[in-house]
C-alpha cells in the first residue's frame, strides 16, 4: 500500500496543510480542472490541478469539503498558473478537514509524480501476483501430493496467518486449521450456524462472517461448474478464511480467491476416487451377494481394501431420490467411523463392510449404529438399517443376508412406523428366519423352497417367474395392494389376478399369517441357495 507521505518523499512538493491525512493510501493519481472531478473518482486518488476553476474563496472551500467527503488520498495545487502561492481558503478548509493539501512548484511537472506512484503501485501489484502466484503453486503441491482437505486448510491458514474452515453444502465442517490461535468451538458453532442459515435462504455468494470473526473474515462458495443462465451455480461446498487479528489484506482476499479453486479441484479429485473405489467395492458386493465369490477368492478381493479380519454387513434401502446421496454418506461414514472398510451399492442396497473385533458383535452394532446415525445426519432424514453379525471374510454372504433380511424383517413388523423400534435391525429382530440362515445343508433348504415354490413355477412356465414377483412385492408391501402394484407398475387388479393364481396353484392362502410366513422363508431361502 503506498502511503501519500511515502509518495512525495522524493518529489519537490511542500505539504501546507492536513499533516493528519499523509498515511492516506493512494490508490492512484488523477488530474483534473473542472471545478467537481468526484464523479468520476472512485476514492483513494491523490488529485493534481492548477485551480483555474477556484477562482472564488467560497468555491476553494467547497472544493476541499468535496474531496474530503469522496474519500480522496489529498490535493495538489499546481503552482504559477491560476495561483502563484496556495489560497488561505483553500489551505484553511484542508486543516479544518485533516486533508492533505500540497504546494506542486511550477517546475515540478504533473507526470513526475504520476510516473512516481504508477511506479510504486505497479511493482506492488506484482510483488501481490508473484506472492499469489507462489501461495497457488503451495496449494497445487498440496493436491498433487493428495493430503486431501486437511492438508488444503494447513497450507491456507499458514498463508493467510489465521484459521481456515471448509463446510460442506450443508454447512457441516469438513476440514478445520486454526494456525496459532485456536478457534473457540463456540465461535466455530457461531460461524457453522450462520452458514446454514444463509444455505437455507439460497446464498450463493461469498460474505462476510460476523460474530467472533467480525471483520477479519471472508466465505466463498465452491462452485463445480457457472450456472449456464450466468447467475452464480449453487455451492457444493464453502471456504472461509480468517485473519488472527485485523482486517484481511489485499494478498489473502487473493489467496482465498485462488483456493477456492484447489479446494474444487481437492474435492473433484475425492469424488473421482470415491466413485471409482465404489464400483470396485460394488462389483466385489455384487458377486459376493450372488453367490459368485465366496471363500479364499472373496478374501482375496476383500484385502486391498483393509478387510483382512473379521468382518460385519450393514445393509441400507435408500429410496431412489436419495441413493447417490446415502452412498457418499456412507463412504464418509466409514471413513470417519471404522478403522477399516468399504461401501458400495448393490441392486437396491447401499452397504457397507466395516472391519470388527472377532466375537465382538455388541461392538460390531454400536459401530453400526454409529455409521447409520452419521449417514442420516448427513442426508437429513432418519433412515433404518440392517446389521450382520461379523464373519471371515470369505464367509460374508451369510452376513449380508442376515443383515438384509433382519431389515426387511422389521420392516414387515410395521417398526417403520412404531418410533420406540430402533432403527438398526440385527439378528434378533430375524425372527423364525434365523433358522433359514443357520441351515449349513443347502440341499435340505433346497427341499424347503422348492416344496413351496415349484407349484408355481412348474404351473405357469416363464410366467412363474412373474407371479413370484408379484408375490413378493406384496409380502414385502405387507398385503397392500396399491402399494404393491406401485411397484411393479401394474394394475392393482393385475395384481389381484396374480395372487388368487398363486394361491389356486400352491393350495395356500395369503390370508394366512402361517402360509405368508412360509413364502417370505421360502423367497429368503432362494437368495441363500441361488
Amino acid at each position: 500500500m503506498l502511503e501519500l507521505g511515502d509518495l512525495i518523499k522524493d518529489l519537490d512538493l511542500r505539504l501546507v496543510a492536513g499533516e493528519g491525512g499523509l498515511s492516506n493510501p493512494v490508490r492512484w493519481v488523477h488530474i483534473s480542472e473542472i471545478e467537481d472531478p468526484t464523479p468520476w473518482l472512485s476514492g483513494g486518488e491523490l488529485l493534481l490541478t492548477t485551480g483555474m476553476a477556484l477562482g472564488e474563496p467560497a468555491d476553494q472551500r467547497a472544493f476541499i469539503g468535496r474531496l474530503a467527503g469522496h474519500g480522496l488520498a489529498g490535493l495538489g495545487l499546481g503552482l504559477g498558473f491560476a495561483h502563484d502561492t496556495v489560497p488561505p481558503a483553500l489551505r484553511e478548509a484542508a486543516e479544518e478537514h485533516s486533508f492533505p493539501l500540497l504546494e506542486v512548484p511550477y517546475d515540478v511537472p504533473f507526470i513526475a509524480v504520476t510516473e512516481k506512484a504508477a511506479t510504486h503501485i505497479v511493482n506492488e501489484h506484482y510483488a501481490v501476483l508473484q506472492h499469489a502466484l507462489s501461495a497457488h503453486e503451495r496449494l497445487q503441491r498440496v493436491v498433487l501430493s493428495e493430503r486431501g482437505l486437511d492438508g488444503v486448510v494447513e497450507a491456507l491458514a499458514a498463508l493467510i496467518s489465521g484459521p481456515a474452515l471448509i463446510f460442506d453444502a450443508r454447512g457441516n465442517e469438513l476440514a478445520r486449521c486454526t494456525h496459532r490461535k485456536a478457534l473457540g468451538e463456540e465461535a466455530a458453532q457461531e460461524l457453522a450456524g450462520e452458514l446454514r442459515g444463509r444455505i437455507d435462504d439460497g446464498a450463493r455468494r461469498g460474505y462476510a462472517p460476523g460474530g467472533e470473526l467480525d471483520g477479519r473474515a471472508l466465505a466463498l462458495p465452491v462452485v463445480r461448474i457457472p450456472s449456464a443462465d450466468g447467475e452464480p451455480a449453487a455451492p457444493h461446498a464453502w471456504l472461509v478464511g480468517a485473519k488472527d487479528s485485523g482486517p484481511l489484506g489485499e494478498l489473502d482476499r487473493l489467496t482465498l480467491h485462488q483456493a477456492v479453486t484447489v479446494v474444487a479441484l481437492e474435492l473433484l479429485r475425492r469424488r473421482v476416487a470415491e466413485d471409482t473405489e465404489r464400483r470396485l467395492a460394488g462389483d466385489v458386493l455384487t458377486a459376493m451377494a450372488s453367490g459368485e465369490l465366496t471363500g479364499a477368492e472373496l478374501s482375496r478381493r476383500l484385502q486391498p481394501f483393509g478387510l483382512n479380519g473379521h468382518v460385519g454387513v450393514l445393509v441400507l434401502e435408500p429410496s431412489r431420490g436419495v441413493r447417490g446421496e446415502v452412498e457418499q454418506a456412507l463412504s464418509a461414514a466409514v471413513r470417519e467411523e471404522a478403522r477399516g472398510g468399504l461401501a458400495a451399492a448393490t441392486g437396491q442396497f447401499s452397504c457397507a463392510l466395516l472391519s470388527q473385533p472377532r466375537g465382538e458383535d455388541a461392538e460390531g452394532f454400536e459401530l453400526a449404529e454409529r455409521v447409520r446415525a452419521h449417514v442420516a445426519r448427513a442426508v437429513g432424514q432418519d433412515m433404518a438399517a440392517g446389521a450382520g453379525r461379523a464373519a471371515p471374510p470369505g464367509e460374508l454372504r451369510r452376513s449380508f443376508h442376515e443383515a438384509r433380511c433382519a431389515l426387511e424383517a422389521r420392516a414387515l413388523s410395521g417398526g417403520d412406523k412404531e418410533a420406540s423400534t430402533p432403527l438398526l435391525a440385527t439378528y434378533r429382530d430375524l425372527g423364525s428366519f434365523q433358522l433359514l440362515l443357520s441351515l449349513q445343508d443347502d440341499d435340505a433348504l433346497r427341499l424347503f423352497c422348492d416344496s413351496i415354490l415349484s407349484p408355481i413355477e412348474e404351473g405357469e412356465g416363464a410366467y412363474g417367474g412373474e407371479l413370484m414377483r408379484s408375490l413378493e412385492a406384496f409380502i414385502e408391501s405387507n398385503g397392500q395392494w396399491e402399494k404393491a402394484a406401485r411397484q411393479l407398475f401394474c394394475h392393482r387388479h393385475t395384481l389381484r389376478y396374480r395372487i388368487r393364481r398363486v394361491e389356486e396353484l400352491t393350495g395356500r392362502s395369503l390370508d394366512s399369517a402361517r402360509d405368508r410366513i412360509d413364502f417370505w422363508l421360502a423367497l429368503r431361502g432362494r437368495e441363500l441357495i441361488d
